[in-house]
């Protein structure tokens, strides 16, 4: 192995960590209009989309993706209760993202290459 490379983990994943379920939640949370959408669902139990545009400040159409795009992660869950449709969060489906990152933050660093 090279001086310097990281070295790979040979940590077998943990049941739930679908390294590629998780690379698609982070990407889904991966923009500021994004987090401000989950975090305003998770204040609220439900929400119209009409209320979301006017809380987040962005345009109908530009929300109406950030939320596509959370909803096709599962993050963002939205039922038709015409003439609106209500939105809200899907806590569980963030769990294994959650677990993973709380592994990360209290890592021992065995796994991390020294610094020089």
């Amino acid at each position: 192995m090279k001086q310097g490379a990281p070295k790979r983990s040979t940590r077998p994943a943990r049941p739930g960590e679908d390294p590629q379920r998780l690379a698609l939640l982070a990407k889904a949370l991966g923009h500021p209009a994004r987090i401000s959408i989950v975090r305003l669902l998770q204040a609220n139990a439900s929400c119209a989309g009409a209320d979301i545009v006017d809380r987040i400040g962005l345009a109908q159409s530009t929300t109406a993706e950030h939320l596509r795009i959370l909803r096709e992660a599962g993050i963002v869950l939205s039922e038709v209760e015409r003439p609106r449709t209500a939105y809200s969060l899907n806590p569980a489906i963030l769990a294994p993202l959650a677990e993973f990152l709380s592994a990360l933050a209290h890592s021992s660093g065995r796994d991390t290459p020294s610094a020089a």
